[in-house]
């Protein structure tokens, strides 16, 4: 059997590493297997169906700080093959995707293509596969926001209608599609493959000092800055999205808003991203966040460094969908800078750690004041066990079984 997976942006790439990781232990138990006595060896199909692996990478994130690193912290091999697709509108990125992996396709003919998340690579690649007469797999099906605006929404909605096999993160999601009209043998609820790379990672994330890691990691232009050492706990930030952004009327009052308050009560971490310091410069208000004392900006930082950093916060405030699943098993509280949300199972309102508060300042000052007297407290949704990725390679393989 030939599979090949598709990673092109940096949420991708915390999915593929396990279960990459769950294919190279399937083929060693293939191989233990084929060596024992045959009347020892198992009838189990998934057991004796040795997996032919390719990483194709898309190049949708070609910073190195956002990409590169992500494959050796993680220790994901090196790309088979790395379509180099960079920047552009998401019509430019679709359609150079497709084009570039069709050529893929037809050369290596494998017998699945396995997409991740909700990123363009997963819509573009699970098209051409289909149009190829190709099986597909989604690992993250069934998420839904509810909201036709984000890009991610039309992604997943497309991906999951195309797709043979749906492999859900949790009973939510799985639901989302029975209500869709998706059979049911397409529907696997197998747990979530982010929690996997937390918990192979924990152990090594633990061992790092928070003052180690805001060193290696502060930002160049305020490294000059004086700031008091942190007494207080500290609160952590991270903001991409568009729609907390792109426009200084949104962006503006959510700056005034860390630099004014949560600055009083604690230190803000905030590991900018490219988009949101590229904003803050537009719109006047780089200079003002640099000088702020009660303000650690980082450059984008590694998986294990986000990872401890989020360990220790006592607030986490971010538009960030992975985070969000992050806090619930951490138990970190958590202030979603959205209005929606396809990770309902990580809300409070289900068991989990976060609470939605949009863009709106009021709402924002109203909920972080109640989540400052919050403890602690980590919830497991079903599933997310770190053994998500076994159960994926096992559905592939038996597909058709059932």
């Amino acid at each position: 059997m030939k599979i090949i997976s598709v990673v092109g942006a940096r949420p991708n790439f915390m999915k593929i590493a396990p279960f990459i990781n769950a294919i190279l232990q399937h083929n060693e138990a293939l191989d233990k297997q084929i060596n024992k006595p045959a009347f020892l060896q198992s009838a189990d199909r998934s057991t004796n169906q040795q997996i032919q692996h390719l990483l194709v990478h898309t190049g949708q994130h070609y910073d190195v700080r956002m990409s590169e690193a992500f494959f050796e912290t993680l220790g994901i091999p090196n790309p088979d093959i790395n379509l180099e697709i960079g920047s552009g509108s998401h019509a430019e990125q679709v359609g150079h995707t497709m084009i570039a992996f069709e050529k893929v396709l037809l050369e290596e003919k494998p017998d699945w293509v396995v997409v991740v998340g909700d990123v363009n690579a997963t819509l573009a690649c699970s098209v051409a596969a289909k149009k190829l007469h190709i099986k597909v797999c989604h690992i993250e099906a069934g998420l839904r926001s509810g909201d036709m605006k984000m890009p991610e929404e039309i992604n997943r909605h497309v991906t999951d209608r195309l797709s043979d096999l749906l492999l859900t993160p949790d009973r939510l999601s799985s639901d989302n599609l029975r209500k869709e009209g998706t059979p049911e043998e397409r529907i696997q609820f197998v747990g979530n493959i982010m929690i996997d790379t937390l918990e192979a990672n924990r152990e090594k994330a633990t061992i790092l000092e928070i003052s180690d890691i805001i060193h290696r990691n502060k930002l160049q232009e305020q490294k000059a800055n004086s700031q008091k050492p942190i007494a207080n706990g500290y609160a952590l930030i991270t903001l991409h999205r568009p729609s907390n952004v792109d426009t200084k009327e949104v962006f503006e009052p959510l700056i005034n808003f860390i630099l004014e308050e949560v600055t009083n009560d604690m230190h803000l971490i905030w590991p900018i991203h490219p988009r949101a310091k590229k904003q803050l410069q537009n719109f006047g208000l780089w200079e003002k966040v640099l000088a702020h004392p009660g303000i650690i900006l980082l450059e984008p930082i590694g998986y294990h460094d986000m990872l401890r950093l989020n360990m220790e916060a006592r607030v986490m405030l971010t538009d960030s969908g992975g985070l969000q699943e992050e806090c619930c098993v951490l138990g970190t509280p958590c202030l979603t800078l959205r209005w929606n949300t396809e990770r309902p199972v990580t809300l409070r309102e289900h068991g989990g750690a976060s609470v939605l508060v949009g863009n709106n300042v009021e709402r924002i000052r109203k909920e972080y004041q109640e989540t400052l007297s919050m403890k602690r407290t980590p919830q497991r949704p079903a599933l997310w066990d770190g053994k998500t990725a076994e159960r994926c390679v096992a559905a592939i393989v038996n597909y058709g079984d059932n």
